[in-house]
């Protein structure tokens, strides 16, 4: 009846309306989320290096420029390997957790490292 709730994935009755947070077919009685359950995939989000590698959790990487570390007068040097690296979404476009030798935990851009 309605044109902008989608049909019954069980019988394709085009009947549907919702009831709470539930899409209900009257046909067949079939019952499913009005939420798209797509968006919630974890393989959906794709993270890639400074050169376009494609990285995931527990890569090596090595930073391919030095890095100011904020608060502090140490600087990361190019080519320092860092191990076992963790995807997220951080602080703006900082996406990767990890633990630098010598530094300590911190997150990076992913377009400062590159997958080895």
């Amino acid at each position: 009846m309605n044109e902008t709730l989608p049909p019954c994935p069980e019988c394709s009755s085009v009947y549907t309306y919702q009831m709470g947070a539930l899409l209900v077919c009257p046909e067949c009685g079939h019952e499913w989320s009005s939420v798209p359950v797509e968006s919630d995939e974890p393989g959906e989000r794709v993270i890639k290096d400074a050169v376009g590698n494609v990285l995931s959790d527990g890569d090596t990487v090595t930073v391919v420029k030095d890095l100011k570390i904020k608060g502090s007068s140490s600087v990361i040097k190019v080519g320092t390997k860092v191990r076992g690296i963790r995807l997220l979404d951080g602080v703006g476009d900082h996406d990767i957790d990890c633990k630098v030798d010598g530094v300590g935990p911190m997150q990076l851009k992913s377009s400062v490292v590159k997958k080895v």
